[in-house]
């Protein structure tokens, strides 16, 4: 016999077929209502974690992981300020980079965007832009030959394709007996990328840091250092540390605080999708307390003669608890398993899907992200499951407490 007793009775009462088939339908349907409830609790959010990733590498491809730049004015002496931020163990590169603003002009169009000079062979260790690039070729930024990388929207409102020659107007200027000349400078279309982000397909020009630093007068000095770690989630940690390293006199920012309200979004939304789907769970888990509620009339007799040969009211309550976390654990266990097993091949799963019913979920002329990536987490797995076997085993308490304080003489009197 199992000890202790409390233990093997409840598991007997959990295996047991009853009289009455209506209790032992509803045990079903709660296992299957928390199964279901945890299946799409971990599916859901390792969605959203995998489209997350996405546009984190989407945005990151272009924005810095942590940028270094001069309180004021350009950063002088970038060469050794550079090399001192690689010393930093947690950091995996860096480069210098000019930012500017101007006019881009082919024709009729004109185009106000974001100019950006970089070094091409730095700057492969910093960006991943030059991955999107479509046509033309990147390592064609070379100094002295003025050549400009252009996003794709931008391309198409000024009509320009490789080879083309469009002129950027820079707010830098000449004072004339005429009145104030802007600086105005031919370039030629070296490549176009696009990465499917608005923001950066239709504003940003990219040309060489030497072009960029003549036509802006930045002299031998740059904007700032673009800096990549080898950890993104440690940027704000990084950053800090080597704020400490360079002293004062420089400003140091993040991804975190430069993109925050759109990664607040994301969080406040991954929580809220968690809170939704966990009631599914808590509807389950009060399937469990009819349950309970219903064995404990059933077995009212039972229990009365248990209470009779001794047994304490703490072990009539471990009884039906028992019975409580069996559902529980069952439930948490096959939706936990289903969820593992469709987070891990979702990517795989729903193209046969829509090649099975000749259909598609995210058309890639309207979405960004025409796919379903994933990206199962542990921790959120483990928190679902956690939360869930909780719920249930709260669950249980208000019947085992009701079981418990059954009077064996009332209860018995009409048997």
């Amino acid at each position: 016999m199992i000890r202790p007793v409390a233990l093997f009775v409840g598991l007997r009462y959990t295996r047991a077929r009853r009289r009455n088939h209506f209790v032992s339908f509803i045990s079903v349907i709660s296992i299957l209502g928390i199964s279901v409830g945890v299946w799409a609790l971990i599916t859901v959010l390792s969605v959203m974690n995998g489209f997350e990733r996405e546009l984190r590498d989407r945005i990151l491809s272009v924005a810095s992981h942590v940028t270094v730049s001069a309180s004021h004015g350009w950063l002088r002496d970038w060469e050794t300020l550079e090399a001192t931020i690689k010393k930093h163990e947690d950091v995996a590169a860096a480069a210098p980079y000019i930012l500017g603003q101007g006019l881009l002009t082919r024709g009729d169009a004109v185009t106000g965007v974001l100019l950006r000079g970089v070094m091409p062979e730095q700057e492969r260790g910093v960006s991943t832009v030059m991955n999107y690039v479509e046509s033309g070729r990147w390592s064609s930024l070379v100094p002295g030959a003025w050549q400009i990388v252009l996003g794709s929207q931008l391309a198409r409102s000024l009509g320009a394709g490789v080879g083309d020659r469009v002129t950027l107007i820079a707010p830098k200027g000449r004072i004339t007996p005429a009145g104030l000349l802007p600086r105005m400078k031919r370039f030629t279309v070296a490549a176009i990328f696009e990465m499917d982000m608005y923001e950066y397909d239709s504003g940003l020009a990219i040309t060489h840091l030497g072009d960029a630093a003549r036509l802006l007068e930045a002299g031998d000095g740059v904007s700032g250092v673009r800096v990549r770690v080898s950890d993104i989630y440690h940027a704000p940690r990084i950053g800090l540390e080597l704020g400490q390293l360079l002293g004062s006199g420089h400003r140091i920012s993040d991804w975190t605080r430069e993109h925050a309200n759109f990664f607040t979004a994301l969080k406040i939304e991954r929580r809220v999708m968690f809170i939704i789907l966990l009631l599914i769970i808590a509807v389950a888990a009060f399937n469990i307390v009819s349950t309970l509620v219903m064995v404990v009339t059933d077995k009212r007799a039972d229990v009365a003669i248990l209470r009779t040969l001794g047994l304490p009211p703490l072990q009539v309550m471990a009884i039906f608890i028992v019975q409580g976390v069996v559902i529980g654990f069952g439930g948490t266990t096959i939706g936990g398993a289903l969820g593992v097993i469709t987070a891990l091949n979702i990517e795989t799963l729903v193209p046969w899907i829509e090649e099975l019913f000749g259909i598609e979920f995210f058309p890639a002329s309207v979405y960004v992200i025409s796919d379903f990536p994933a990206e199962l987490r542990w921790p959120d797995v483990t928190a679902i499951t956690a939360v869930s076997f909780l719920i249930c085993l709260i669950a249980t308490l208000y019947p085992a407490w009701r079981a418990a304080r059954t009077e064996p003489a009332q209860a018995l009197r009409y048997e």
